[in-house]
């Protein structure tokens, strides 16, 4: 079986752990790194053959946010690649997060400081701009730059003899409040983090709708909160430190303070080995930690709208018509 990851800077935090976790459910696999940065994804190949050297692992370069970059990886994995298994969607990016303590010291007030801590509402605000594509950067990276990739790799992912799946990489802070279909890109909001993973969410469920008969499935995931490089960019590394203990604790309270790296995969692994035609379409799975450590995983239905997901999907179309017409000339 093949898998293809999907990282945009390096592999590190959960994508190390989750392709050190594919490979020891199924050594035989042949796990493909996609990467921003060829050196750091090289790198990342090179840890992974430390603890499992008899690995199939190659690598690939993409700038997610570039659509030029996007078609022309696509056009590589099609000559590399006869099926994708596996696609775990998981770049990323959060630009410039700001904390609203206001909002925070308000949540402790009224006894919603907890639900706050858990789903970011209303003290995680981004700083976006455009790209050179002239979409919105976020937008870009976190959603349509996959949806691109999809649309150009149906060949290797439809209408094969087993299904082939699609695993996104949401978040509980993926909110219906932060996105708008007039203004899906998210420009005039300071939510654009949020409005991109609710994006997913009804991405993945329209998906399903057109092309579970041709053996493709798509879930989202949630990896809790985990201390990586994109966490440990919201508060000063000092600070940090003074609430790892803190969030410990909270744990007990809040189990989606996964914490780890190996606890947020948790859901990425357990969907690896599910059959995808019982799986729930509108359903996204949680990666959880109890107190004591102990990881599981929770279902829990995602809060979509059906025909806001099908609007959101045409004009997703729209775009990449446009898109198209734009770089015809790395179209084979």
């Amino acid at each position: 079986r093949s898998a293809l990851y999907l990282t945009p800077y390096r592999c590190s935090g959960v994508g190390l752990a989750l392709c050190r976790r594919l490979l020891e459910e199924d050594g035989r696999i042949h796990l493909c790194i996609a990467c921003r940065n060829a050196q750091k994804s090289e790198a990342t190949r090179d840890l992974i053959l430390a603890t499992h050297p008899a690995a199939q692992v190659s690598t690939v370069e993409v700038d997610l946010g570039n659509l030029a970059s996007v078609l022309r990886v696509a056009r590589e994995l099609r000559c590399r690649f006869q099926r994708l298994d596996f696609v775990y969607l998981n770049a990323g990016i959060m630009p410039n997060p700001h904390v609203n303590f206001k909002a925070l010291w308000h949540g402790l007030l009224t006894g919603k400081v907890l639900h706050m801590l858990t789903t970011a509402e209303g003290i995680m605000t981004q700083t976006d701009r455009l790209n050179g594509d002239g979409l919105q950067e976020v937008f870009a990276t976190n959603l349509f730059g996959h949806f691109i990739l999809i649309r150009q790799l149906e060949s290797l992912l439809c209408s094969n003899e087993k299904p082939s799946r699609l695993i996104w990489t949401s978040s509980s802070n993926a909110r219906e409040s932060a996105f708008s279909l007039s203004d899906y890109q998210h420009a005039k909001g300071q939510e654009s983090y949020s409005s991109s993973k609710y994006a997913t969410d009804l991405t993945s469920v329209v998906l399903n709708r057109k092309f579970n008969k041709q053996g493709l499935y798509s879930s989202v995931v949630c990896p809790g909160l985990v201390m990586s490089n994109m966490t440990y960019r919201i508060l000063p590394v000092f600070l940090w430190k003074l609430l790892m203990p803190i969030m410990w604790l909270i744990r007990f309270f809040a189990k989606t303070y996964t914490l780890t790296p190996y606890n947020g995969a948790e859901a990425h692994v357990w969907l690896f080995k599910q059959k995808p035609e019982y799986l729930d379409a509108l359903v996204k799975y949680h990666s959880c930690t109890s107190g004591l450590g102990k990881s599981y995983v929770e279902p829990r239905k995602i809060d979509v709208d059906e025909e806001t997901a099908e609007k959101f999907y045409q004009k997703l179309l729209e775009l990449e018509k446009q898109a198209l017409e734009r770089y015809s000339d790395l179209l084979d």
